[in-house]
């Protein structure tokens, strides 16, 4: 079980990053909010959980041991698999998340792309005597951008290579990049998870 990297960020992409552990580049799956925190050329650190199947190996990184433990209980209830896992933790912060849990809001819990209504019943059966829901309301992530030209379709790919509908996914950058058209890729995908989670489902 690899549970952490450190080393030089030498790539990140929409979806993963690259980090450079003792001369070997690891590609690693990550959320944009955990990848925002990273500079490509600096040092990164990311809590890692590694994903076995009998045709991949997939390494799945995280801001914190936090978002790994809510990464790996989530895949306990059935019909959850990782890359549900990582999409519910790229809509809902871990204070979300677990607050929906303990509450039973339906709501919020479908606004993760892959879970409906009968697979959001389940978590919050199954999951919500595993959490405890944060003391306060979870902040809402400020969205920062930088004069980099914006990359449209490729933050489109990513959303619904996260499980969002193309339509929706278009529309939702449309209207990011018609409030900030010089946001760069990273910002823009944010931004679009921001507005699609807040439609629901």
């Amino acid at each position: 079980m690899i549970s952490s990297v450190r080393g030089e960020v030498l790539e990140i992409g929409l979806d993963h990053a690259v980090v450079e552990v003792g001369g070997v580049g690891l590609a690693v799956q990550a959320t944009p909010g955990t990848l925002a925190r990273l500079r490509r050329g600096d040092q990164g650190r990311l809590a890692t959980a590694l994903v076995v199947r009998e045709d991949s190996l997939t390494l799945f990184g995280f801001a914190d041991e936090e978002e790994r433990e809510l990464f790996g209980l989530l895949q306990t209830v059935s019909g959850i698999g990782p890359r549900i896992a990582l999409a519910t933790l790229a809509v809902l912060s871990p204070d979300a998340l677990r607050r929906a849990l303990v509450d039973g809001d339906l709501t919020t819990l479908t606004r993760v792309p892959g879970i409906g209504r009968k697979g959001a019943e389940r978590l919050a059966l199954e999951l919500r005597d595993k959490v405890v829901a944060p003391a306060a309301s979870p902040a809402t992530l400020p969205i920062s951008a930088n004069g980099a030209n914006p990359r449209r379709d490729q933050v489109v790919e990513a959303l619904v290579g996260l499980g969002f509908a193309a339509k929706p996914a278009e529309q939702a950058v449309d209207g990011v990049m018609a409030g900030d058209g010089e946001a760069d890729a990273s910002v823009l995908l944010r931004a679009a998870l921001t507005t699609l989670g807040g439609k629901g489902r």
